[in-house]
């Protein structure tokens, strides 16, 4: 949907009225990306690897460590000097200017497969909220929307993507990929006059079960109630969830449901539904403030690929960095085509590396050196921190976590310090250090 300021919006009406037939999308682009009240940072796109992709064979290649460390791939050049990443990723090279790519990034959490850190940068045991409930909790978004979109394989909340003490009311939507968006339409039979008649009814109910119950989940699961309902009776919310509305040139560009990949085997049967990155794109445009994605299987063990009669980490990713490469640059490339490129940050990352050192023609669990990509709302066009000749410690700049969700809050205007009231009415700080990625943020 476009929008424009009250200026803009003068002069876009001048312009129709002189021949609106003359006006191409670019031009209407064009006049969106010229707006200034529409560029502040409000949305945010987070895409998790899962599973621990290798820093090694992706973003910091090491061509000149010893053999039984830097793998089989090569890196290649992009348009910004220094800035080399993996030669299977050819599509980002032409637009890393649009990138920002921290190199030295180290998780806490120890060697297990815990996406809590990423999705709330504590470790599980914490029973810290997801940073997707925190923005949804302080962001101003449209009750006809839904606040925070969760496309995820299964469908119900993980823990990693749970509220906590943040409230009910910020739960994610959680779809199943693209395929769930028949659940924002009224069963059949149900017309909307009777949709509000048994409304009417739930809320004499609730009245008097509030005054039996006053515990603020059962407020919060009243305001999740409330939103959902807001949802299912607004086109608008199905409208954003519909890619059928996106014209075919936009969708190829994009990929497919089924674009499938090897992960340990030699038959490419694992699923990339690229449609995830288009459908994350019509959501933030739509007024979503939070989506996040999951992609991918990330966990090439030597190990588990030779059990499975696989052949190396490397004949796997071969199939699945292409289909990654081609998600971001399009969804990267899209966003800056719409002028959205100010108003929303991608954050793409896993939950730690791996091990510098191949075994069995794999890597295994490495939290001490990962990286982070990020796009959008930030500043672009460089690499932040180094590791060592051998991927193993970072050599300049650690960091963390914490450090990557405090830029998200900081882009979004989220103070990292202030404090929400956990189960047991204590006040509890958003982040312990999260401190924003300086050379990311003004």
């Amino acid at each position: 949907m476009l929008t424009l300021s009250n200026g803009t919006r003068r002069d876009f009406l001048r312009v129709g009225a002189l021949g609106f037939g003359g006006l191409t999308l670019p031009d209407l682009l064009r006049l969106r990306a010229e707006s200034g009240s529409s560029r502040s940072p409000r949305a945010v796109i987070m895409v998790c690897l899962a599973g621990g992709p290798s820093h090694m064979d992706m973003y910091d290649l090491k061509p000149n460590a010893p053999d039984d460390y830097r793998g089989e791939f090569k890196p290649t050049k992009t348009n910004v000097p220094g800035f080399d990443i993996c030669e299977h990723m050819p599509l980002q090279t032409k637009i890393a200017d649009k990138l920002a790519l921290v190199r030295s990034l180290q998780f806490v959490e120890p060697l297990q497969h815990e996406l809590e850190e990423v999705f709330t940068g504590f470790p599980k045991a914490a029973r810290r909220p997801s940073f997707g409930s925190v923005v949804s909790k302080f962001s101003n978004g449209d009750p006809k929307l839904p606040s925070y979109v969760s496309l995820e394989y299964g469908t119900t909340t993980t823990s990693y993507e749970s509220p906590q003490y943040i409230g009910a009311a910020h739960r994610p939507l959680q779809l199943v990929g693209t395929s769930a968006v028949r659940n924002l339409s009224l069963i059949q039979g149900v017309t909307p006059a009777k949709l509000t008649a048994r409304q009417d009814l739930l809320g004499q109910f609730d009245t008097f079960r509030r005054d039996l119950d006053t515990k603020r989940e059962a407020a919060d699961m009243d305001a999740f109630s409330a939103r959902a309902l807001d949802m299912i009776t607004s086109s608008k919310a199905r409208e954003a969830f519909d890619l059928s509305k996106e014209p075919e040139k936009v969708r190829a560009k994009y990929g497919a449901r089924d674009d499938k990949y090897t992960y340990v085997g030699t038959k490419s049967d694992s699923v990339w539904d690229s449609e995830k990155f288009l459908l994350a794109r019509r959501l933030v445009e739509a007024g979503v403030p939070v989506v996040t994605l999951r992609m991918g299987q990330w966990d090439h063990h030597g190990n588990v690929i030779q059990q499975v009669g696989g052949v190396s980490i490397w004949h796997s990713l071969k199939t699945v960095l292409p289909l990654l490469d081609r998600s971001i640059h399009a969804l990267v490339s899209d966003l800056h085509d719409r002028g959205l490129d100010k108003e929303v940050l991608v954050v793409v990352w896993g939950e730690f590396g791996r091990t510098p050192k191949i075994s069995l023609r794999g890597r295994d669990h490495w939290p001490d050196a990962s990286f982070a990509l990020f796009a959008g709302a930030v500043k672009t066009g460089q690499v932040i921190g180094q590791t060592d000749s051998r991927g193993e410690r970072p050599k300049t700049r650690a960091l963390g976590a914490q450090n990557v969700l405090g830029t998200i809050y900081h882009t979004l205007g989220i103070d990292w310090k202030q404090k929400v009231l956990d189960f047991g009415g204590r006040p509890m700080q958003l982040l312990d250090d999260g401190e924003p990625i300086s050379e990311l943020v003004e």
